[in-house]
């Protein structure tokens, strides 16, 4: 019996064929610490370069907010003056007057609105009444009711000395009323 031994090539030897192998052809040589690694700054750029320009796109755009915000919508609130809306000032002051009259002597109660349309009430006042308020209101409502304890009452209401509304009730215990939508 004979034995024959075979011998198999390490992986770190060389063998026949790479002997064979011209200058030309080139063996794929595996990578492992002794190999040199390959376009250092470039390979850096390539893996950083989404980053880097996400950045300056939010810069640009930051830059540009801040740079219209100027200019449009622009709300000062530190400066004396600056034309705020609370900074309201007379425009054009109307006078509104009621008026209540009947026989001299005759007493009525009155229910009216204010100038900020609260309901306010005159109990037992001797006719003629009135009475004056003013506002720089852009508009007013002026409402006024009367009833007296005699047989004829009449209601008037002046803006800006213009009579808006007049009317006059006859009947027992007479009532009337007088009403500007708009004063």
């Amino acid at each position: 019996m004979t034995t024959e031994s075979q011998t198999y090539p390490s992986s770190g030897a060389s063998t026949d064929n790479d002997a064979q192998a011209g200058p030309d052809q080139q063996q794929a040589k595996p990578s492992g610490h002794g190999t040199k690694r390959r376009g250092g700054p470039l390979k850096l750029l390539r893996t950083v370069w989404l980053p880097i320009v996400i950045l300056l796109v939010v810069a640009v755009a930051a830059f540009g907010v801040y740079r219209l915000h100027g200019v449009f919508g622009k709300t000062e609130l530190t400066r004396p003056g600056s034309g705020l809306a609370n900074d309201t000032k007379p425009f054009n002051p109307k006078t509104v007057v009621y008026e209540i009259y009947g026989p001299p002597g005759a007493v009525a109660t009155i229910n009216y609105l204010d100038l900020d349309a609260q309901p306010q009430i005159a109990r037992d006042v001797t006719l003629p009444w009135s009475l004056t308020l003013t506002t720089t209101a852009p508009a007013a409502s002026a409402n006024i009711v009367a009833q007296g304890d005699t047989d004829s009452i009449g209601c008037r209401i002046t803006v800006n000395g213009e009579v808006k509304d007049e009317k006059t009730s006859t009947g027992v215990n007479a009532q009337t009323f007088c009403l500007v939508k708009s004063a």
